[in-house]
């Protein structure tokens, strides 16, 4: 068995990544190789170059159940900051040695990796490392650059030494500055110019080992049925239909149109479903807007690196007639999903008299998504 465990972080917002633009990119952990997630190829990389006692990835609260669909590796929710995401991977480690690196440093380089742990013996922390290039001033005052290196990761330490440097509850950039601190020795190895980190959108143009994105396109469907209540305003696609004494009787505000669009754009994505992201046991969903839920959704396909192409929707109504609302269904849709409104498509149909449609009892929604892979080879 492997005495060498490996964590991979991931769990950051991407807040450099995605600042700045005209619209909010998905986060860089997210941004598709061909068809695999970066996050993803890194961990396949890293498999493919040596057979790891456990390893353990690190995400945030917020992408950790989606991820879960992609791997069986530990899945460990991240902190604030990229200490206290080490703090809470490092406790599922019981290795001799760890080693430890960023997923946004995407290009796994495996002659430095071999020289890292060929080197594990020889210090407590084993650093690739890049000598400096340039000139360099430290405060107005040009410094000996033979003696600038430039850290990297990943970084292997004894593990018990890197949980003991990080219990002192003091704040260090990466796994070498903490062992130092504590009286550990530092070992540095050439480090790899392929090994660039992905920190902000022009990092893309020095990310060799990142392919295009897939052209594949992914199809959801989505259906929801809600009864009537009387005395409670109806909402469809997003727009109070007028003239009537009776909404649906639902935990939000039952726009049955737009809990469908929600299913069918979490069935494109592989994100669940509307009951496990917006359960109606959750009193903070109470009597929502329906149009927040779609936004939210919106914001997480976006976030992990899908892109809206379309939406379909067939609303099955005896009552009420629906004809002249579509354009307006039309406008408020696609202005939430991004998209022009010739790529929202509305239709509506009646029950002809059958079934609990034709009873007027109640309305059912079937809609139908697709999504692609954002293509950030269009990046200017």
């Amino acid at each position: 068995m492997s005495d060498i465990s490996l964590i991979l972080l991931g769990a950051g917002s991407s807040l450099r990544f995605r600042r700045g633009s005209n619209r909010v990119y998905p986060k860089k952990q997210w941004l598709y190789s061909d068809d695999k997630p970066i996050w993803l190829q890194v961990v396949e990389n890293f498999e493919d170059m040596y057979n790891f006692d456990k390893i353990i990835i690190v995400s945030s609260q917020e992408d950790i159940e989606y991820m879960a669909n992609f791997v069986t590796h530990k899945l460990v929710v991240g902190g604030s900051s990229r200490q206290e995401s080490l703090t809470n991977a490092i406790r599922e480690i019981n290795s001799s040695f760890v080693l430890v690196s960023d997923i946004a440093r995407c290009c796994v380089d495996r002659d430095m990796i071999e020289r890292v742990i060929g080197t594990r013996d020889m210090a407590d922390c084993i650093v690739p490392s890049l000598s400096s290039v340039d000139t360099v001033y430290f405060e107005d005052k040009p410094v000996n650059r033979d003696r600038i290196k430039m850290i990297q990761t990943p970084q292997l330490s004894r593990t018990e030494m890197l949980k003991k440097a990080l219990g002192f509850g003091i704040e260090f950039s990466d796994d070498s500055s903490a062992i130092s601190h504590i009286g550990g020795n530092v070992e540095f190895v050439d480090g790899s110019i392929n090994a660039h980190k992905l920190t902000t959108i022009e990092d893309i143009k020095s990310i060799k080992c990142i392919k295009p994105p897939s052209n594949n396109q992914l199809v959801g469907f989505g259906v929801d049925i809600h009864p009537f209540i009387s005395g409670k305003k109806m909402y469809l696609c997003g727009v109070e239909i007028d003239s009537v004494n009776y909404g649906f009787k639902a935990h939000s505000d039952g726009d049955v149109a737009i809990h469908a669009i929600i299913d069918a754009l979490l069935g494109a994505s592989g994100m669940g479903d509307i009951g496990e992201l917006y359960p109606d046991n959750d009193n903070k969903y109470s009597n929502i807007d329906s149009k927040v839920l779609l936004q939210d959704t919106v914001d997480k396909i976006r976030s992990v690196g899908f892109d809206i192409i379309n939406v379909d929707i067939t609303i099955l109504a005896q009552k009420p007639r629906l004809l002249n609302y579509k354009t307006q269904m039309r406008e408020v849709i696609s202005s939430i999903l991004g998209i022009e409104r010739r790529f929202v498509n509305i239709k509506a149909t009646t029950g002809e008299r059958l079934g609990f449609v034709g009873r007027e009892e109640g309305v059912m929604v079937e809609a139908v998504s697709s999504l692609k892979y954002f293509d950030w080879t269009k990046i200017k």
